[in-house]
């Protein structure tokens, strides 16, 4: 599903160079879609993890 990339795109164009957004998703193909995200847009996939079927990323803007 793009909604999550949709609403972290639009929260990045909010926030600062150097910012860091905390996100959290259910779908396991977020593990792929954040990292492709932040290689295609050069912010900065600091980490990802999974819990108990969630996934909890933090992506640092450019």
């Amino acid at each position: 599903c793009p909604l999550p990339i949709l609403r972290t795109k639009k929260f990045l164009s909010e926030m600062a160079h150097g910012q860091v957004l905390k996100i959290m998703a259910t779908d396991r193909g977020a593990m792929i879609d954040f990292q492709v995200f932040a290689d295609q847009t050069g912010n900065e996939l600091l980490s990802s993890s999974e819990i108990t079927g969630e996934y909890l990323f933090y992506l640092k803007k450019r």
